[in-house]
């Protein structure tokens, strides 16, 4: 037995001999607070649990990434000096409107995306003026119109310590990759994966394996945190990929670090 470990012994006997007020000022002017935390209750080493997952997937744009204030209102303001009046509640609405139609070519986000976002900047405010499309086009280019969740930045740090491979999976267009730099984020990931850089959109199978193959973490010890019933769960899913809904399964990153840190149960 070790000198330290055979001393410790008959010392904490006596203190456990002691009554509680001795015994808290003993440990303050000592710095027995630390033997003690070390032997644990009993003298029982404590354990670090595992992660219940070895890696996890994230959405971008509704997960990761929130709009710093509603898109209506952002397209209203910018439209203003370009003689735009429509309601806010009418921008909505063609936007809602634009964004779920079916789009005729395989991606949506093409490169920068821009035919794509031109038709539903054209759409929801019924200005096609080119200087004031390309205004809206480049305001949500920076990370000032966006926000990460609370808890996000902090949740992320610890999956990684934890030892868990992190990855975004998003269909959007080529300036997500500056936006989670502006954010402060991007350093986190192990694996970046952009439906217009890699040429397939969620719910696309691909996609998800490419981010999978990428972190090198097998889809049944992995878990993935999106917005969309369809291209996130089902998409998920379809390749035996678990997905937590947001705002349905996890409401913030705080759940996401719970769930993701539990400890495996029946080799989970």
């Amino acid at each position: 037995m070790p000198a330290a470990a055979a001393a410790r012994g008959p010392l904490l006997h006596q203190l456990r001999r002691l009554p509680a007020p001795r015994l808290a000022a003993v440990r303050r002017s000592s710095g027995m607070r630390c033997v003690s935390a070390a032997a644990g209750e009993g003298g029982r080493e404590r354990r670090r649990s595992s992660p219940a997952y070895d890696g996890l997937l994230l959405d971008a744009g509704g997960t990761l990434l929130q709009l710093a204030r509603p898109v209506a209102a952002t397209y209203a303001s910018l439209g203003r000096r370009y003689g735009l009046t429509k309601p806010e509640d009418k921008i909505m609405e063609g936007f809602k409107r634009a964004f779920s139609a079916p789009w005729p070519k395989t991606l949506r986000y093409q490169g920068d995306g821009r035919p794509f976002w031109r038709i539903v900047v054209a759409e929801a405010t019924d200005c096609t003026n080119d200087d004031y499309f390309e205004e809206v086009y480049q305001y949500y280019a920076h990370g000032d119109a966006w926000r990460l969740p609370a808890g996000a930045h902090g949740t992320l740090r610890d999956l990684k310590d934890a030892g868990v491979k992190l990855a975004v999976v998003s269909n959007f267009d080529t300036r997500l990759q500056k936006l989670l730099m502006d954010l402060h984020v991007s350093d986190m990931f192990d694996a970046i994966v952009v439906s217009s850089e890699v040429g397939h959109e969620k719910p696309a199978p691909e996609i998800f394996k490419i981010a999978l193959d990428q972190i090198g973490v097998e889809a049944s010890k992995a878990v993935h945190v999106g917005d969309d019933e369809t291209a996130d769960k089902a998409g998920a899913n379809a390749i035996g990929l678990e997905c937590w809904l947001w705002g349905d399964d996890v409401k913030t990153f705080s759940d996401i670090r719970s769930r993701s840190l539990e400890a495996r149960i029946n080799g989970r």
